[in-house]
């Protein structure tokens, strides 16, 4: 299944209006314009209908949801994926003196094993992923440095981020946030 062919889900739709309203104060959009796109957004069924209503309103990376599999590329720069996104099973990065970071604890993920086949020359790839996602390197690595920081689920039963592919020269780093502290009422604050 395309994942412009996955179901949107209320929290996807408020992204969307959120954006269209944003574009209605800048002036972007006119009232009968966001009108019609916003009752488009609490009509549409799929994340590529979404993505249409606000397909000229933001640039490919800053779009409230990204559906495109399109690999990543860095060459003497950095290349970041986030936010609420359609991971594909198997996710192409390169980069040369670069760096690619990718977010995964917004995204959805098509499969529970996805495979990121990464071709590094000197260039680094950084992953962020949410608490349970367990992150395997699987590839070659020369001269290269690997740290995988993550906390996965107990058992075998969440889902598996597979790093392939070649590392010359380069990195990969991935990492699961630190839990934010919670403090009991008899404690004071910092």
């Amino acid at each position: 299944m395309r994942a412009r062919d996955l179901r949107a889900s209320d929290a996807d739709r408020e992204r969307v209006v959120a954006l269209l309203r944003d574009a209605h104060g800048d002036g972007r959009l006119t009232a009968d314009e966001h009108a019609e796109r916003v009752e488009g957004a609490y009509s549409a069924r799929t994340l590529g209908e979404l993505t249409e209503l606000t397909a000229d309103l933001a640039a490919p990376e800053e779009q409230p949801i990204q559906v495109g599999d399109r690999p990543m590329f860095a060459a003497f720069t950095t290349v970041r994926r986030a936010g609420r996104w359609v991971v594909p099973a198997g996710l192409p990065v390169s980069a040369i003196f670069g760096t690619v970071e990718i977010d995964l604890r917004e995204a959805l993920l098509q499969r529970r094993h996805v495979v990121v086949q990464a071709t590094m020359l000197a260039g680094r790839l950084r992953l962020v992923v949410p608490e349970g996602v367990r992150v395997e390197f699987t590839g070659r690595s020369v001269l290269g440095a690997r740290d995988l920081r993550v906390r996965p689920a107990y058992g075998n039963d969440g889902p598996v981020v597979e790093v392939r592919g070649v590392v010359v020269l380069g990195s990969v780093h991935a990492r699961t946030p630190k839990r934010r502290r919670r403090w009991s009422l008899g404690r004071r604050h910092p």
